[in-house]
């Protein structure tokens, strides 16, 4: 597709495909072009549908990997370049290229979270959970908010996910309580988050809100 006028990227594809030649095997260079165009494609549709698209293209083009079979770590924060370069990733990984696209096709980062759940294991009825993250979006501060998980593809609101408990939530403003609608911590109690934006900037995106 050509485009008429320049559309802004915060994602330098220039550098993320002079990188993934570098790094990764030639399957990363050709995923990093569909991201672009997914990105560029996306911009001027109604946030639902960039929702779905997202959410859908991410959940089908990675698989689930536990981070100490991928990295040989018990937790590592991936940026997308990296999970593009291993084709997978795990819950946060997952949680954070959707955010990272999202952002770039103009959703504000006032509407995502990052959030920590505890997801039941079995069904709803289990007394069995383990951690769990997904992004969660809200179209207003006030707004049920909606989970785009990498386990169920379909974005469901919050009360059709009972088998979630939300513990805390992230973005760029800050570290937000439980359900809570105002930050209560800084991000800078967050390391790993600090960290993998630091990470992504090297590789050319700019995170910048």
């Amino acid at each position: 597709m050509l485009w008429a006028f320049p559309v802004f990227s915060a994602w330098d594809f220039d550098r993320l495909l002079k990188l993934a030649q570098q790094r990764y095997a030639a399957n990363t260079v050709k995923t990093v072009a569909e991201m672009q165009q997914l990105l560029l494609s996306s911009k001027t549709l109604p946030e639902a549908d960039k929702l779905k698209r997202i959410n859908e293209y991410i959940n089908r083009r990675f698989q689930f990997v536990e981070d100490q079979i991928l990295w040989n770590q018990a937790d590592y924060w991936a940026t997308p370049l990296e999970m593009i370069g291993k084709s997978a990733g795990d819950c946060e990984d997952f949680a954070i290229i959707k955010y990272m696209a999202l952002k770039d096709t103009g959703v504000s980062t006032d509407k995502l979270r990052l959030s920590y759940v505890k997801a039941k294991i079995g069904g709803t009825n289990s007394t069995i959970s383990q951690a769990h993250m997904v992004l969660t979006y809200y179209s207003e501060p006030d707004a049920e908010p909606l989970v785009l998980d990498n386990l169920i593809s379909e974005i469901r609101p919050a009360s059709r996910r009972p088998d979630l408990t939300p513990v805390f939530s992230f973005n760029h403003e800050g570290v937000f309580a439980g359900s809570g609608k105002q930050p209560s911590a800084s991000i800078d109690r967050l390391s790993r988050w600090k960290d993998v934006l630091l990470r992504m900037q090297a590789d050319g995106i700019d995170n910048k809100e």
